[in-house]
């Protein structure tokens, strides 16, 4: 198969990929429903990638109300392999500067509005989680990092919470105090799913601010504190693409090692294979087709 990246982020991730020669537009449906946007395929050397608009056109999708389900179909459906993520966060950390960057390597999952997995009501399937983003792709990037000159921290937890307000004090302390170092509301479920669809999935964090666990300058009143987080925004944001071509340069020349994401399913379905809906079987094909190769559907 050929190689194939996908790109999660924000609208500037895509406009970078929209913009390469021979860049094409793509437009589907899944069967739970369309994704947030159209996917935008492109080449870099030898990578096929196709970067996806995680918000909409317009940022008009709050976290909660994202199709994460769909998304990661329709990326699966499209041939991708592996997944690098972006996303801002807060720093609940003093030596997690806004502005830099952190390849995360565990999240904690605060969640608890949104479709957690595709297998519901159709099989028991329970995929291992342990490490919830890819070893092998969180190598790529930080060596790809190590190349360049950008402020990259080599690991952090990620809290996911629900939102889409942003956090109490009293909870910023709190997941302080749990071990979290960043906090956030799209990681999952996002990881997770990417994990059931056999797909390496890495997440490259994008620090805005220190949370609200950090009082503020007294002179910096709401205006300029905004202005100050969209400028840290936009410095992760431009670091992140720099640090995402350097991977793809580096992904395209070398031979895609043999991961256990590609194998998750092995030995995650739980349910009577005989016993589950044929039609279920058929509408998750691309899925976990391979694991029913007798099924006549």
């Amino acid at each position: 198969m050929e190689p194939t990246v996908a790109i999660i982020g924000g609208s500037g991730i895509g406009d970078r990929f929209a913009a390469t020669e021979g860049a094409e537009t793509l437009r589907l449906d899944t069967p739970f429903g369309p994704p947030s946007d159209a996917v935008v395929a492109a080449r870099v050397g030898n990578i096929r990638t196709l970067s996806l608009n995680r918000h909409g056109p317009g940022h008009l999708l709050n976290p909660s109300c994202v199709p994460y389900r769909a998304n990661i179909f329709a990326l699966k459906q499209l041939g991708a392999t592996r997944i690098i993520a972006t996303g801002a966060t807060g720093s609940l950390r003093e030596d997690i500067k806004p502005g830099d960057l952190v390849i995360c390597d565990q999240v904690i999952d605060k969640t608890f509005r949104r479709p957690g997995s595709f297998y519901d009501g159709v099989a028991a399937v329970h995929v291992e989680f342990a490490n919830p983003f890819c070893p092998l792709l969180r190598k790529a990037l930080l060596d790809a990092a190590a190349d360049t000159d950008l402020k990259a921290h080599s690991a952090g937890t990620y809290v996911c919470m629900e939102g889409p307000q942003f956090s109490t004090r009293a909870e910023s302390n709190l997941h302080r105090n749990r071990g979290g170092d960043l906090i956030g509301m799209t990681c999952m479920p996002e990881a997770k799913l990417a994990r059931e669809a056999e797909m390496c999935y890495a997440l490259i964090a994008l620090p805005t601010d220190y949370d609200c666990w950090k009082p503020h300058e007294p002179s910096t009143d709401k205006t300029g504190l905004l202005d100050e987080i969209i400028g840290n925004l936009n410095k992760a944001g431009d670091a992140a693409r720099t640090l995402i071509d350097a991977v793809l340069e580096r992904l395209s020349t070398e031979q895609p090692a043999p991961c256990d994401c590609h194998r998750a399913l092995q030995l995650a379905i739980w349910s009577d294979k005989s016993a589950i809906d044929p039609a279920e079987i058929e509408r998750l094909k691309p899925l976990w087709g391979t694991y029913f190769p007798d099924q006549q559907c």
